[in-house]
């Protein structure tokens, strides 16, 4: 799996981080509330400690972390970038959008 930011996605998950030192980057897929795992929704969360099942995907700036049990709903190609429009980011691949509007949450 390969994972490339954008120029304004790096400037934005990097104030970020400024504000949230010594934390990792996590690329989630929440099945919370969803009903079912594959109506999944992805989103960036900014957390404390990675878990035993986190792998670490090697960026194009930041690291970030997916769980390995859920890499299976995602494309082998990725791409974050930064709406400043809406104020969030959006994941998508080369044949498809995963999430137009995803967020970035401090857990």
């Amino acid at each position: 799996m390969h994972i490339q930011f954008t120029t304004e996605a790096i400037g934005k998950l990097q104030e970020k981080l400024k504000e949230n030192q010594s934390r990792y980057v996590k690329l989630k897929y929440d099945t919370d509330g969803c009903g079912c795992v594959m109506s999944g929704v992805t989103a960036l969360w900014l957390v404390e400690e990675v878990e035993s099942d986190d792998v670490k995907i090697e960026t194009n700036d930041i690291p970030l972390y997916v769980e390995r049990t859920k890499m299976v709903f995602l494309d082998e190609e990725l791409t974050i970038s930064f709406n400043e429009s809406a104020n969030c980011y959006m994941l998508k691949s080369p044949s498809q959008i995963l999430n137009p509007r995803m967020s970035l949450l401090v857990k």
